[in-house]
Formats: C-alpha cells, sequence, structure tokens
C-alpha cells in the first residue's frame, strides 16, 4: 500500500519548502490542497508557491 504524507500548517510556517525537499528525498509529487492555489494565474492574496519553486519538482507539483 502507498503512504500518503500530508503537511499541515498555519500560513507562511514553511510547508511549501519542506514539502519539496521530503519530495525531492522521495522522488515524490507534491499535490497543493489549497483551493485558492490552483488558479494558474491568480498570483495574489495567497502564499502560492513561486515559478522557480514549481519548477522544481517538474510534473510533479499539483
Amino acid at each position: 500500500m502507498k503512504r500518503v504524507l500530508v503537511l499541515v500548517g498555519p500560513t507562511a510556517s514553511g510547508k511549501t519548502a519542506l514539502s519539496l525537499l521530503i519530495a525531492a528525498q522521495l522522488d515524490a509529487e507534491v499535490i497543493s490542497a489549497d483551493s485558492r492555489q490552483l488558479y494558474e494565474y491568480l498570483d495574489i492574496g495567497t502564499a502560492k508557491p513561486s515559478r522557480e519553486e514549481r519548477k522544481r519538482r517538474p510534473g510533479g507539483y499539483r
């Protein structure tokens, strides 16, 4: 059975940075569950990962 790691915490607590480190170590995908981050061209009002952060896991950041 595959395991799912869930990382939760308050805004600006470093969840994205930590998730990218963990994903790199485990060769895993990062799936964002924040509905406000799903809008591709709406980059204000949420702590959406930067383009550079999203590029670190190409095809593995959703």
